[in-house]
């Protein structure tokens, strides 16, 4: 099966609620992206609200608020929002890659694998049925004479002793106080949420999931998407192989890929799109098949889009490739075009940007 480059994005923003646009609720959304990235919270909400045909622009804060959305490390050590109900797939793959476990990680973080394995215990324990600022789960923890010498690194704001901790399902964002953030157990304040069933139950419905959104894909694109490709080789390779004909071979212009098999035809009918689109720093349809796609965005132009950092500027995509970057100068949307992009055609651009305008509420 081959298709081109244009077939693909068009394919990929159509699943990804960006051509058309859907009147989906938060909840749906984040679930076709398989999570939504939450460093900056800002961004979330607006990745959200663009793809929404009438902005919503509190639709993740009401989602959170009523707990149908939570806050948790999971992809690439990042804060995303995932449904309770699909995050317990998710973070068992992530915890497969161990990276505590690496003795240089043990010689910066000063924490051994034994001690993980106890603060997970521990602050399962501590966070059930509560929620905790930062400060007073530490002072909990560190009251146990076996924590007494992890004050420092439990207060790191990287959060790289949490982070297992989040991944083995202990451990997720509560609503904030005020400025300050809080912690909780997700099995005691979140209905919807399921256990993390072991990672090769979780595989299938996670790679899954990544294919109807980032697909057609290689198996290294959706490890870099889940883990920085920290996941061993031979379990990847694995994990795709027990799909067996649930994938399909496709060939876009020389690069072999895999989609799922139930999308094949969809995808060989799909039309080249054309289509403007403004989407907001750290949007996931950049990073769900990450910066260093050269078919995506060209490599001259890769550091103004992931600049220092990690910082994800926003985009501005024509036909499905990113062609410039935008910033919201006094109020106003300011467009810096990539040197010999081809033109954005000026009456879908004015859409568009009246789109992102209310959506930001500019």
């Amino acid at each position: 099966m081959k298709v081109s480059w244009e077939q693909v994005f068009a394919w990929r923003m159509r699943r990804q609620y960006l051509d058309p646009r859907t009147t989906r609720p938060a909840t749906e959304i984040v679930s076709r992206l398989c999570g939504v990235q939450a460093q900056v919270a800002s961004a979330a909400e607006t990745a959200v609200g663009l793809r929404r045909s009438a902005p919503e622009r509190d639709g993740v804060a009401g989602a959170l608020a009523d707990r149908s959305l939570m806050k948790t490390w999971a992809m690439r050590g990042t804060l995303h929002l995932l449904r309770p109900s699909e995050a317990g797939a998710y973070l068992s793959l992530l915890e497969t890659g161990g990276f505590w476990r690496k003795p240089s990680w043990q010689r910066v973080a000063g924490v051994t694998p034994e001690q993980i394995d106890e603060l997970t215990e521990k602050v399962g324990d501590v966070l059930d049925g509560a929620v905790l600022t930062r400060d007073q789960l530490v002072t909990e923890i560190v009251r146990d004479e076996r924590f007494a010498g992890l004050e420092t690194q439990l207060r790191s704001g990287w959060g790289q002793v949490l982070k297992p901790l989040a991944w083995r399902g202990v451990l997720c964002h509560g609503p904030n106080q005020g400025s300050r953030i809080t912690f909780t157990n997700p099995a005691s304040q979140f209905p919807e949420w399921k256990q993390r069933p072991e990672p090769d139950e979780a595989a299938p419905a996670v790679i899954a999931a990544y294919l109807g959104a980032y697909g057609p894909a290689t198996p290294e694109a959706f490890d870099g998407w889940l883990s920085r490709n920290g996941t061993s080789r031979p379990r990847l390779r694995r994990w795709f192989a027990d799909l067996g004909d649930t994938l399909t071979e496709v060939d876009v212009e020389g690069r072999r890929t895999l989609i799922l098999t139930e999308h094949a035809d969809e995808l060989a009918d799909t039309p080249e799109c054309t289509t403007v689109r403004l989407l907001g720093g750290f949007d996931q349809y950049v990073l769900g098949t990450g910066t260093n796609d050269e078919a995506l965005l060209a490599k001259a132009h890769r550091a103004a889009v992931s600049r220092t950092a990690g910082w994800i500027s926003p985009i501005v995509v024509v036909n499905g490739r990113i062609v410039g970057v935008w910033e919201v100068l006094d109020g106003e949307i300011v467009l810096t075009p990539f040197p010999g992009a081809d033109p954005v055609p000026p009456d879908e651009l004015a859409r568009e940007t009246a789109h992102v305008a209310r959506a930001m509420g500019l």
